[in-house]
């Protein structure tokens, strides 16, 4: 009795992973765009104090940089900076 239930669970499961792909998939690029317009202006609070524009939250982003400095040099240049704006950081 306990394989029924578990290939029931299984195929639950696998369905309803197809479902939430076949709903998301027309706005896939939406929420790509949206994911990684968000992740921007989140980087840009993180290191705007760096940069010299005035963050009130920068005391709560601080202990967030070296977390992010792998994913800084990948966001200058999608900023279209060719070099890192940060003087004492450089990452190309």
């Amino acid at each position: 009795m306990d394989g029924i239930w578990s290939r029931l669970k299984h195929w639950c499961e696998q369905a309803n992973t197809l479902g939430t792909q076949y709903y998301n998939a027309p706005y896939r690029a939406a929420i790509a765009r949206a994911k990684r317009e968000e992740d921007d202006l989140f980087m840009l609070l993180v290191f705007s104090e760096m940069m010299g524009v005035p963050n009130p939250a920068s005391w709560y982003t601080l202990e967030l940089q070296p977390i992010l400095l792998q994913r800084f040099h990948d966001w200058h240049l999608r900023m279209g900076m060719e070099r890192s704006p940060l003087d004492h950081f450089r990452c190309c």
